[in-house]
């Protein structure tokens, strides 16, 4: 019997709960992977048939006639090969993250996930119950294991099959995207095959539900723990490796993509992160408001990259307070990019309102009352164009204007999705950079100049907030890894600076429930994997 096995890892883009078109998907490759690479196994990733995460579809009663519906396709459509997939099973009245080898109609071996995640972005146990056994089944004579991606980051899971004396592990990953987070996977990987002293093909989703996006990056790593193959990262492939059972040994068919550096593994996320959420849920395009600043003139680029510059429309919304420099900026990006521009004065629209809100105004002094009333004028001009257009309004309000609230509700908040909404002030100005290296489409002012929203008379971000710089240290050490004040202040930061930045944080949790989604992209963002109360007692300090 032949030791020699050629694996297709099907890195693939699945839509959550779109469970027919998923099973399509995974046929298609199959054949494919049979046919044209003559490969003996194909690996699909984490809960590939219903998508991940599916949430709280996996409550719906007609979740498992669906699963059943798609096993059954896939017995009788995928025919020649083994295919190794992963879906939402009910067992005795329990629900398990599940993958099955199934052959020529037959299940051969079940697995389910032992680990289940519930911090983060993650959290299973609130609908699976935990696998108890170790997955390893033989093949052509050999041990196989399975794993479901928690499963190789713990322990347990990794010295049972060590125990069982596994000749190759295939690893079923939904691994989600943050800033470094390809070394740490690939580190987790590398310890699991050294561990187990056999090769490990480490399969993962590629593509963005909703505020998570999935990075793809798969891998191949042997006995030895050294990485033989990279996929592509942020897009669909079919790989093939050829592995000797005998002796361990790895042989990619094709070259290794590209480990990507950090500017172009985040660039490449928010892309994605556009791409998927304007495609899956059917927008005709994007639209937003370019002001002549560098947190639009950034939005807009990824659009574009996203999109194509056909489905990518910009506005400039002019008021008094608007430079010259900026109507210039902004129209002439609109022209490197070739997008639909056109400039709207909200001058008389606000006047309007002010007009009518006269009286009750009378004998109070101009505030930041006046300044939102600008910046809500944009929102309604924004959503009504969405409304007659069916594209989608991207906000454009950084992850440290988020944080400290630096934005107004109904006004520069009115939109879809944030593109940059976990993306720091500081690294704004890195991607806008990176951008132009490839061509230049941003105009080099909009990154020298200070930042400014003017809402009022030369007007600059630093009127109200720190430096970037140190804003933003104090937000990652806060938000993301959970300092306190006082630990902050021991780095060396000003007590009061530290201390007015956290109340700003923590009095701004209203309007981040109230804010559009966009990608997360760091170890800990402004969505679902950061829950904080609105109504709290609670005071920084200690």
């Amino acid at each position: 019997m032949s030791t020699q096995l050629r694996v297709a890892m099907a890195q693939l883009n699945f839509l959550v709960g779109d469970i027919p078109g998923n099973t399509e998907k995974i046929i298609v490759a199959a054949c494919k992977a049979r046919d044209e690479e003559q490969a003996d196994i194909l690996v699909c990733s984490e809960l590939a048939l219903s998508g991940y995460p599916p949430e709280d579809l996996l409550l719906r009663p007609s979740l498992e006639t669906r699963i059943e519906k798609a096993l059954l396709a896939l017995k009788v459509q995928v025919q020649g090969i083994t295919l190794v997939v992963g879906y939402p099973a009910h067992k005795n009245g329990q629900l398990y993250n599940h993958a099955a080898v199934i052959r020529d109609g037959v299940v051969l071996f079940e697995y389910s996930k032992q680990c289940l995640p519930n911090y983060q972005v993650f959290d299973e146990r609130r609908y699976f119950s935990p696998g108890e056994q170790p997955g390893v089944f033989e093949y052509k004579g050999y041990k196989v294991g399975l794993s479901i991606c928690e499963d190789i980051w713990h322990r347990a899971p990794v010295e049972q099959l060590k125990a069982q004396g596994v000749n190759l592990v295939l690893s079923l990953n939904a691994s989600p995207f943050h800033q470094g987070k390809v070394k740490e996977r690939l580190e987790v990987v590398r310890a699991c095959a050294q561990a187990c002293a056999a090769p490990v093909f480490y399969v993962n989703q590629v593509g963005a539900q909703d505020e998570l996006v999935f990075d793809g990056g798969s891998m191949v790593v042997n006995g030895e723990g050294s990485l033989c193959y990279l996929a592509a990262h942020f897009e669909e492939s079919l790989s093939y490796t050829d592995v000797d059972l005998w002796e361990g040994r790895v042989n990619p068919v094709e070259p290794s993509a590209i480990m990507p550096d950090d500017e172009d593994s985040l660039y490449s996320a928010l892309v994605l992160g556009v791409r998927d959420y304007v495609h899956k849920n059917g927008f005709k395009g994007v639209v937003l408001g370019l002001s002549g600043g560098i947190d639009s003139a950034l939005t807009a680029a990824i659009a574009v990259d996203a999109l194509g510059a056909d489905k990518v429309e910009v506005v400039m919304m002019p008021f008094r307070y608007t430079s010259s420099m900026s109507v210039e900026d902004a129209e002439r990006q609109a022209q490197l990019m070739g997008v639909k521009y056109s400039a709207i004065s909200i001058e008389p629209i606000y006047d309007t309102f002010m007009s009518q809100l006269s009286d009750r105004f009378q004998g109070l002094n101009a505030d930041t009352t006046e300044e939102n009333l600008q910046a809500r004028c944009r929102g309604v001009l924004l959503m009504a164009i969405s409304n007659k257009t069916g594209s989608l309004v991207l906000t454009t309000g950084n992850k440290s204007e988020v944080a400290v609230g630096y934005s107004t509700l109904y006004g520069d908040m009115a939109g879809g999705f944030d593109v940059l909404k976990d993306v720091s002030k500081t690294w704004v100005y890195r991607l806008a950079s990176y951008r132009n290296q490839r061509s230049v489409i941003i105009p080099q002012r909009v990154i020298d100049r200070a930042p400014s929203a003017e809402l009022a008379p030369n007007q600059t971000d630093q009127d109200s907030l720190p430096d970037y710089d140190v804003l933003d240290e104090i937000l990652a050490l806060y938000i993301e890894q959970d300092f306190s004040a006082d630990a902050i202040i021991a780095l060396g930061f000003a007590p009061e600076v530290v201390n007015r930045v956290i109340r700003l944080v923590d009095i701004n949790e209203y309007k981040r429930r109230q804010a559009a989604i966009g990608p997360r992209v760091t170890q800990r963002g402004f969505g679902r994997d950061r829950r904080y109360p609105i109504t709290s007692g609670w005071r920084a300090g200690e």
